[in-house]
């Protein structure tokens, strides 16, 4: 099926999150349902230990439009975003995490926003996380943006609507998800950010805290800006 035949494709990462994954996809078809757009929802199973598999086959059964993606072995977030990406046959792709804390109804704003420019950009205005994790969360986009210089205050938000073209703009990378409005703006893709929803999670554990992220994040930062300062920006002739 050529990309454009669906109007979009929402990639969902999800790691032992079985007791997400049916909420998610009936609020999923809920949102998207009515705006009569062919659409197809791809949620890669990033090798989990739990019958998450298992509750997305039970899924697909009762959804036509959904597709679940199984890792082998663990990647990790970034891995399974950009396989679910790759696999995509949207003109559009939505990217979203699985643990319910974002919002699908925020998806059809998204899309209506993303008429006037390459990615929009989710971000929490009110966050639903503790004191701690907010505190650190505001620390690390300040650092962030003095880093990337991409403008963006919510680098941390996964609710992104952008369109396919932008895929090619994403190395593979482990923890490249954290940066994708870096590498958006560097490869001169008009941006735009919204606020959207942002709700306390419910079912299941967050996988990681700010201190078990933060060595990972000061080395994808060093990484970045290596790749910044290496970018070459190839003028277009002819």
């Amino acid at each position: 099926m050529p990309h454009d035949a669906l109007a979009f494709s929402v990639v969902v990462p999800a790691y032992n999150e079985r007791d997400n994954i049916e909420p998610l996809v009936r609020q999923l078809a809920a949102a998207l349902d009515p705006l009569r757009q062919a659409y197809e929802i791809l949620i890669v199973d990033d090798a989990s230990s739990d019958d998450t598999w298992s509750r997305i086959e039970a899924c697909q059964r009762e959804f036509p439009q959904l597709r679940g993606i199984r890792q082998p072995r663990r990647g990790g977030q970034s891995c399974a975003m950009l396989t679910g990406m790759r696999q995509a046959r949207g003109a559009v792709i939505v990217t979203l995490d699985g643990d319910l804390q974002n919002d699908p109804a925020d998806i059809p704003r998204l899309l209506e926003r993303l008429n006037g420019c390459d990615a929009v950009c989710g971000y929490r205005a009110r966050r639903r996380d503790s004191w701690s994790r907010r505190a650190g969360s505001r620390l690390a986009n300040r650092i962030r943006n003095w880093v990337t210089q991409d403008g963006v205050r919510d680098t941390g938000c996964s609710l992104k609507a952008f369109r396919r073209m932008c895929v090619d703009d994403l190395p593979p990378l482990n923890g490249v998800h954290r940066f994708m409005p870096a590498y958006f703006r560097l490869n001169g893709r008009r941006i735009e950010e919204l606020a959207v929803n942002h709700r306390p999670r419910e079912r299941g554990q967050s996988k990681y805290t700010n201190l078990k992220r933060l060595p990972k994040t000061i080395l994808d930062l060093l990484g970045f800006w290596w790749y910044r300062r290496r970018y070459l920006r190839i003028p277009h002739v002819g």
